[in-house]
């Protein structure tokens, strides 16, 4: 238990001078709470930086509540992955949820970012020079694009019943969504290590890229390793390049290569069903594209 701690724990009222000289080098912060990293931050979400209504049951919005951090579960080019349990100290109420933080203008990439982000302006050319020249202030923007990009996509995704993580709500450049894997913090495998099932995984997939593209969008980067299984049931993650390929002039590329990226990999493995050329044709008539 930290020393400052110990003493408002205790009520003990005088210190001696080895204390006072700690507690001036350890000062107390009293906006943290007692156990935990931080207080919940689901009141400095608005109604529309959270996820569709009705919340579900499992998930923690108590103001009582407190995040703890378990760790990180992946790291990236434009994003870490972090661990955190939210619940109520003393009470049976907690939840796990995975955080992803889009790295600070010092770190962040964005390799992949000029294709995505074509069409997606903002109504002030000061904002959009600063991202077209990659200033401080435009990554910081970019990185705003990202997080939202992907939060919207999640709640529409959500909404329509495709196979993604529930997104609980988005901070800043911080996206709260749904941890997809056991109750004692395990993340549910990437399709890249499952040899099971596959068949019956291909049918799931092939329905959410139908989905997909009759919504008019494509995933814009998918693989085997944005793809979790859960006890048989495929999960569709890394969404902040979403696609809009009616309105995206290379929309029907970025639709086949989706096709083709998954299909080539699961007819690796075996699936006869997996024929790259079938499902991007198939993709681009849903998408009314062809």
């Amino acid at each position: 238990m930290p020393k400052h701690t110990q003493y408002r724990s205790r009520g003990k009222k005088a210190l001696d001078a080895d204390d006072v000289e700690w507690l001036e080098a350890n000062p107390v912060d009293h906006d943290l709470p007692p156990t935990g990293d931080r207080w919940s931050t689901w009141d400095q979400s608005t109604p529309t930086e959270r996820g569709p209504k009705p919340y579900p049951g499992w998930l923690v919005t108590e103001l009582a509540a407190v995040d703890t951090e378990l760790g990180i579960l992946k790291t990236g080019k434009e994003a870490d992955v972090h661990l955190i349990s939210r619940g109520v100290p003393g009470t049976d109420r907690v939840c796990l949820l995975a955080a992803k933080r889009y790295r600070d203008s010092e770190h962040r990439l964005f390799h992949r970012d000029a294709g995505y982000l074509e069409g997606r302006t903002v109504k002030e050319s000061r904002m959009n020079r600063a991202m077209a020249k990659r200033t401080s202030f435009g990554m910081k923007l970019i990185a705003g694009q990202w997080a939202q990009a992907e939060f919207d996509a999640l709640c529409r995704l959500h909404a329509l019943g495709l196979p993604v993580p529930y997104p609980v709500q988005i901070v800043g450049t911080e996206i709260l969504q749904e941890f997809i894997g056991t109750a004692d913090g395990f993340a549910a495998p990437r399709l890249a290590t499952v040899s099971d099932g596959l068949e019956s995984l291909w049918e799931q997939l092939v329905e959410a890229m139908v989905r997909l593209a009759h919504e008019g969008l494509a995933h814009g980067d998918l693989s085997a390793y944005n793809l979790l299984v859960q006890d048989g049931r495929l999960v569709v993650i890394d969404l902040p390049q979403i696609v809009d390929v009616i309105s995206h002039p290379s929309g029907p590329e970025f639709l086949e290569r989706d096709a083709r990226n998954v299909a080539t990999w699961f007819a690796s493995k075996g699936v006869a069903a997996a024929d790259p050329d079938t499902v991007a044709a198939l993709l681009l008539r849903e998408a009314r594209l062809s």
